[in-house]
């Protein structure tokens, strides 16, 4: 039976490694995927998903609007039968293209894996993450590692300085050495001032 999955964790933690991963898996079993990824993100180019282990993948560019069950439909018109829909960077969606995925799943039988972040540096639930946590069929952590040894459950922006950013837009591609992944609470220490972090060597100074 199909089914919606959210992959979510902070960041670092290899989202887009697991998803080129089942990509590769679907294809080793003659199964073709489909890999969605926000058109915003084009730090490796547009229609690119890139892992920083080097892993990388062509894709199609989303944005904000676009249907994505007509998509799917589309894709399968044009090219055939999927086994799956693979979506990176799902916490960028809006409600009614996780909605869509979920039609995709429903109405067409096809297992949607969507991987994403789930809160923001302000520790806030982004609108595709809200989404997906409320209607993923299953919810799979991603689990990586704060610098205490503690597992990492929020991010932490930074300035130039190593402090901590508590204002600003929530989106902010091409910044990732501006973001540290930390326990709750570590955060609830960085976000008090009560000390710097460096995001190149994840650790308080």
């Amino acid at each position: 039976m199909a089914k919606l999955y959210f992959y979510y964790s902070a960041m670092n933690a290899g989202k887009t490694t697991t998803l080129l991963q089942s990509a590769y898996n679907y294809r080793e079993r003659g199964m073709r995927a489909l890999i969605l990824t926000p058109r915003l993100d084009d730090r490796a180019g547009t229609g690119v998903v890139a892992s920083r282990i080097g892993l990388q993948a062509e894709a199609r560019a989303i944005g904000p609007g676009d249907d994505l069950l007509r998509i799917v439909r589309a894709d399968i018109d044009a090219h055939g039968a999927l086994g799956c829909v693979l979506v990176d960077e799902a916490q960028f969606l809006d409600k009614a293209q996780v909605w869509q995925l979920s039609d995709v799943v429903d109405l067409l039988h096809i297992p949607v894996l969507a991987y994403g972040l789930r809160t923001d540096f302000r520790g806030e639930l982004f609108t595709g993450s809200q989404a997906l946590l409320a209607l993923a069929d299953n919810l799979v952590e991603i689990k990586t590692i704060c610098h205490t040894g503690k597992k990492a459950t929020m991010v932490v922006r930074v300035d130039d300085n190593g402090r901590a950013v508590s204002d600003g837009p929530q989106v902010q591609i091409g910044g990732n050495e501006r973001y540290v992944s930390v326990s709750r609470a570590e955060y609830k220490k960085i976000m008090a001032g009560e000390g710097l972090i460096d995001p190149a060597q994840p650790r308080l100074l």
